[in-house]
């Protein structure tokens, strides 16, 4: 809450919004007198709506903000996204508001943000498909014995970014990777069949475009959230202020390095199931992807307080999955889809807590 007030103060905001309601009446006493102050979703749907932002950042996990982001939709404001469960839960709607309403869609996950970046300018129709890269964990190189016996701190050990505990595991899983590509196929109109993965170690490239004509454009840059952020907030133009670096830094290498690593593999989906799981619910699509994420929650928070093993989440996320009916897309289907998934997954996690082997 300091940064926050110190934030405010600095940029003489008019508008303050705290995730807790409990915190409004700290935040008050410490802002300047006339400064708004509100809290929760109320309080994200204000500044959204009411702060006449030119760009709204969607980052916050989970549902928590979608009547918010919607609303700026609505209003034609450009969204700078970084909300997976948005566009993986209710992505077709989203989209769809922002095509009728005029608003601006630019990612900021640094997988989207770069094949954001390639296809600037480019005809859709002439996509031939989009490549995802994934850095593969702390478990690439383990069998898949090892994979599902993993502990808590082998899962946190991630190679290259430093994230919070229920991103690093996804990541250990390869479900981060499949939740972004349903992301991928909301946020730029293609089917499953045209997304593909590659795992690349040291997540310099962040993406691929492959065209009809067998041209491939892709978007590099060292492993820094900052420029993907700063591109989102600056486009259509780019920051100013970037030092130049020695080219092989730029492409990953440590200081002094004689060369840059920038091979690729494919991933193994039956170590990986996660994966499989999610091109599952990407190809069934309605409100699968929404119960496919909200079950995924659900089995890494049981994972991380040691209900169940590393190798059981793919198990809770397939018995959530395929309790899931096909159902018309809405905002209502996919929140009640989001409360189904939990109810099953926490079943399937009870099962699991009944029979320890498993």
């Amino acid at each position: 809450m300091r940064e926050l007030v110190e934030q405010a103060k600095r940029f003489n905001v008019p508008l303050v919004a705290s995730a807790k309601p409990e915190d409004a009446g700290a935040l008050r006493a410490a802002l300047p007198p006339g400064t708004r102050v509100e809290s929760g979703a109320a309080g994200l749907l204000a500044v959204a709506v009411e702060s006449a932002a030119d760009v709204v950042v969607a980052a916050t996990d989970g549902a928590v903000a979608f009547d918010a982001v919607f609303a700026a939709v609505e209003r034609g404001i450009r969204i700078a996204v970084a909300n997976k469960e948005l566009i993986v839960a209710a992505g077709e709607l989203f989209v769809r508001a922002a095509a009728v309403s005029g608003a601006e869609i630019v990612p900021v996950d640094s997988e989207h943000s770069a094949l954001f970046q390639c296809l600037v300018g480019e005809p859709r129709e002439r996509i031939a498909s989009l490549i995802l890269t994934a850095s593969g964990g702390p478990f690439w190189t383990w069998d898949r014995e090892a994979i599902e016996r993993a502990s808590l701190e082998d899962a946190l050990r991630h190679p290259t970014w430093q994230m919070g505990p229920k991103n690093t595991v996804d990541s250990a899983s390869l479900m981060n990777k499949g939740l972004e590509v349903i992301e991928a196929s909301r946020l730029f109109g293609i089917g499953a069949d045209r997304i593909d993965v590659l795992v690349h170690r040291t997540s310099v490239a962040h993406g691929f475009v492959v065209f009809t004509d067998g041209n491939v454009k892709a978007q590099l840059a060292p492993p820094d959230m900052r420029l993907p952020i700063g591109y989102a907030l600056a486009y259509p133009d780019r920051l100013p202020d970037h030092d130049r670096i020695d080219p092989l830094a730029a492409l990953g290498a440590a200081a002094g390095a004689a060369g840059a690593d920038l091979s690729f593999a494919r991933p193994d989906v039956a170590r990986f199931p996660c994966l499989g799981l999610a091109y599952e619910a990407l190809r069934r699509g309605g409100t699968v992807p929404a119960a496919l994420s909200a079950a995924n929650e659900i089995a890494v928070a049981a994972f991380v307080r040691g209900a169940i093993r590393f190798g059981a989440i793919p198990g809770v996320v397939a018995a959530a999955v395929a309790g899931t009916p096909d159902e018309e897309l809405s905002l209502a289907s996919v929140r009640a889809a989001d409360l189904r998934a939990r109810d099953l997954a926490r079943e399937a996690v009870e099962a699991r807590l009944a029979t320890p082997a498993n």
